[in-house]
Parts: C-alpha cells; structure tokens; sequence
C-alpha cells in the first residue's frame, strides 16, 4: 500500500482511553459512546449486577459480580468515517499500573469527573501520568441529574487542582431534579434533557439561540442562573486554543449525564473534531512516523482467559505504523523470533472478529502462548524498540502456595500467565521454593485468589510476607552483580521477566545495602521486559 494510502487512515484513526476516579461513570459513558457510535443496541448498566446484562467492557467474572472494572477493555467502533479505538481503564488504585501502560499506547483522554464530587485522589494521579506524556485530554463532568456542585466551583477545582486551563463547550441548565438540559457554547443552542433508557434516540429536543425567550418561560431561574455563569465564562475563561490544548495545557469541558444517555453525543463529535490521529512514537533507535510503509507495533497489555473455554492468552499491539495484514511475517525484536499471526482480532470488549488490516492508531489482539511479553516491539525485521512502557516496584507482598498440593502445577501455570500479563508481579525467591506476589494495592491479591479459582482451577492461601521494599538491581560489571546476588540469596528473587530483585522488610535496611554495595544501582521503576537490564548485564 502507498504511503499516501496509509496516511489517509491514519488520518481517519482516533485513540483514546476513558480515565477517572472508581464510581464516576467512566465504564457508564463507555457504554454509551458505544451505543451513541452504532457499536451496540442496547446499553448494560454497570449496577445492575443481578440483571442479565452487564457492560460491554466489563466481561471478566469478578467485574460482573462487583461492579467495577478491574482490567482495561479495549474497543474499536466507526463514527462520522473515523474508526475510534477507545480503552476503557479501572479507575481502582489499586489497578493503577494497567491504566498507566494502556495511558502509553493512546493519543488522547476523556477524563470523567463526577459533578457531586469534583476532582478526586485517583483522577489526580492519572492526570499527572497524562502530562508527563503531554496527553491532550478532554473533560466530561457527569451526573449532573443530581445534587451536585455548581459549574464554576467545578471548573474552577480542575484549574486549579489539575493545572490546566478549562475551556467550556457545554454548560448545564440547572441540575439536579431541576436538570433541563446544557447549552452548546459552539453551536449556541440547547439540547433539552430528557431521562434516556440503555437504548439510543434521535428525537432530543433542540432549541436555537442563547438568549431565546423561550428559555425563561419553560426553565426560570435555573436558566436565568445559567445565562448569567455563561456571560461569566465567556468573559473570564480562554478561548480555545488548539496547540495548547495538543500539549496537554488546556482541556475543553462538556457536562451531562451518561446513565441517562445525556451530554454524550456532544463528547463523541468534540474526540473526532478534536483529538489528534495518531502521531510519531519514540524508539531508542530513532523516531518512527505512522504514515511508514513497514509495520511496528508494541506489546502494551497481555490478557489471559478472556474467552475461558480456550485458555486463550491475547497480546495487545498498538500500532505504531505501517499497513498490518494478517498471516504477515513478524519480527519480534526481543527474542529474534518469528510470528505469521493468522488469528489476529480486532475488539468490542468480550465480542471479537477475525482482522484482515490494521493501520497506525489501531489496537490488534494477536493470540499467543507465551511469545509475546509486555513491551514488546513487532516490526517486519528492523531492530526497534519502543519506551516507556512502566512498572513499578510492588509496595505490597504476600506469599502464595496451592492449598493441594496435587495442583502446584496448575498454580505455577497460572500464577505465570498472571504475571505475564501484568495483574500481578510474580517472584521467585534465589533461595526457598515459596513463590511470592508483589502488588500495589490489597485488591489485586483478591483478583488474583478469585481468577486462580475460576481460570484455572486452583485454591491458594496467599499469606502476608515480611518484605515491604522491592528495588530491581542492576550493576556494568556483570561479576559484581552475580557476587551481589549470590551473597544476597536470602532476599533476592527473580521476577517474570527474570530481572534480579532485592526485597527487604524496612526502608533503613535497603539503604545499609545500597551503602555495602556502591556499584550496584538499585531501581523502582523498570521499563519493558528486561530491556534495563539487558544492557547492564551484557556491560
């Protein structure tokens, strides 16, 4: 395919992931957007976990039962003749380290911010990911069919909290039982609110104008309250401003009510007239533009079990440039190994359909067993690596052994494939034989418990460990390293990529070994499949 040919679809490709706190809507206005873009007839509510339906992107077992999103959902749908990939991300903490990696292999955000509670730990903590990529990121205040805060405290919370300019697009017309509907700034009308159902309508009523006499009679104070926050906005705020917004300085804001099916088509038209298609991606070798003839891609998800009847194991490639097609000859860089994938699939969260191209921008699913680790860089046979792709050092531990011992397999089998796929880091100790589990928060450990139960058949007693600290460790003189890990044996262990760790109980212990051992250099943040590593142990 010509490169003009390429360009013109990557050109047409939007990728973006919904971030926000746990419990403000995010997988709601998936839905939604979803419903809203054709992808889906009928909308499942993320509550209504004793009804038949469930979100769309919600389909692991544990995420039915609780009603949160515990893993990253991707999906791929067609709006206005552009393909939007969307990743839905968990807003849990404790699920953080998925959310940052899906946040690599993204163009753009939608931020979800609930209107009652404004600006929250979780989404502060995603944002500062956002910026230190430079990710432009847009702003849906939702719920606002309740008793919530008022526009301009909202508004002024996220310029303030987030440091970042607002620039409305929307704003609402009362709230509450007192909702009538929000005001397009742009098109200077008003869709009027109307309770929606989990199925999508055309006959919203429009009315034109911003001051149309109208207005007053039907909607009162709560529209002459609106008129007079506008003339404020209008006045106070920036215009908007399109390189500012790109850089992640600046982010427009819409307001509605995604449960009710409310404010959502406005956000769908501002990702495809604002969000930016897909750009260049740094490499160590050199920086790769999306409009190339030759294909790349990058490993930034693994997920196990999705379809638990085949024990199925799905890598998740972004595409950075070129023209996939199936059954195509693939590098992978790190191993030197060769894939013909010919069962390469493309999303609607749970429901898959066989891929034929794929362009810049897209998210591919190649089904693998083991060949493809986190980080991983695919390309048609040029040594390329993509970076930054993070995990963190674990601050919590727990030990972990097979309830029956008949089944110790199947609990290495899965605790492997767990820690492959990044919900779970996965050690095992230089001396001893009791695997351990790292993680950032409590919850992870109870996924963790509930999926070697269900996927694979296995009832574990995870335990508390005495470590509290992890650091990888790396050393130029690969002598040194073996002499430090050798004499260390009691408190080192491998992770699943294989990177030397250190573990200790408290934090002065591991500054006593970093002073024992200055040539040693002592990590929290690793990047990608052993790729630190490598180089330092190669010297």
């Amino acid at each position: 395919m010509a490169n003009g040919q390429i360009l013109d679809e990557v050109r047409r490709r939007r990728t973006f992931a919904i971030i926000s706190h746990p419990d403000a809507g995010k997988t709601t206005l998936t839905e939604k957007l979803l419903l809203f873009s054709g992808a889906i007839q009928i909308a499942g509510s993320v509550k209504a976990r004793k009804a038949s339906r469930h979100a769309t992107s919600d389909w692991m077992e544990i995420e039915k039962q609780r009603g949160i999103s515990v893993a990253s959902s991707v999906m791929q749908m067609e709006y206005r003749d552009c393909v939007i990939n969307l990743l839905d991300t968990p807003g849990h903490q404790d699920f953080s380290e998925d959310t940052y990696r899906v946040l690599t292999a993204v163009d753009a955000a939608l931020m979800v911010i609930d209107a009652a509670n404004g600006v929250e730990p979780q989404t502060r903590r995603l944002l500062q990911v956002c910026r230190a990529r430079n990710t432009p990121i847009l702003t849906f205040v939702n719920k606002m069919d309740r008793e919530v805060q008022e526009p301009l405290a909202l508004m002024d919370e996220i310029e303030r909290e987030l440091g970042m300019s607002v620039v409305p697009f929307t704003w609402p017309v009362g709230m509450g039982k007192s909702f009538h509907g929000v005001m397009d700034l742009r098109e200077e009308q008003m869709r009027v609110f109307s309770p929606g159902e989990g199925r999508k309508t055309f006959d919203d009523e429009i009315l034109q104008g911003i001051d149309n006499p109208v207005y007053a009679e039907r909607f009162g104070a709560e529209y002459e309250h609106a008129k007079h926050d506008i003339e404020l906005v209008r006045m106070a705020a920036p215009s908007f401003d399109e390189a500012d917004f790109l850089s992640g300085k600046q982010t427009p804001m819409f307001f509605g009510s995604a449960i009710n099916n409310f404010g959502v088509r406005e956000v769908l038209d501002a990702l495809v007239d604002l969000a930016p298609s897909p750009g260049s991606r740094g490499s160590i070798q050199r920086e790769v533009q999306p409009d190339e003839s030759k294909f790349s891609g990058v490993v930034f998800k693994i997920q196990a079990n999705m379809d638990p009847a085949h024990r199925d194991r799905i890598a998740f490639v972004r595409v950075a440039s070129g023209h996939f097609q199936r059954g195509m000859r693939l590098k992978v860089v790190r191993s030197g190994k060769e894939l013909r994938p010919n069962t390469v699939v493309s999303f609607l969260s749970q429901r898959r359909e066989l891929l034929d191209e794929a362009f810049a921008g897209d998210i591919i699913g190649i089904p693998n067993h083991g060949v493809l680790q986190l980080g991983d860089t695919l390309t048609e046979g040029e040594s390329l690596q993509f970076t930054g792709l993070p995990f963190f050092a674990p601050e919590m531990f727990r030990t972990v052994e097979v309830a029956d011992p008949l089944r110790t397999k199947q609990l290495k089998a899965g605790l492997t494939q767990l820690g492959e796929e990044g919900a779970i880091q996965v050690f095992r100790p230089v001396a001893g034989s009791m695997l351990l589990l790292g993680a950032v928060g409590q919850l992870q450990f109870e996924v963790v418990a509930h999926r070697l139960e269900h996927e694979y058949g296995v009832k574990a007693r995870i335990q508390p460990s005495r470590f509290q600290v992890a650091r990888w460790v790396t050393c130029d003189d690969a002598n040194e390293l073996k002499r430090f890990i050798d004499g260390n044996s009691h408190r080192v262990a491998h992770d699943a990529v294989d990177a030397p760790t250190v573990l200790v109980e408290y934090a002065p212990e591991l500054r006593a070994i970093e002073a024992n051992w200055p040539k040693i250099k002592f990590h929290a943040l690793r990047e990608h499949a052993g790729l630190v590593f490598q180089k330092h142990l190669d010297g």
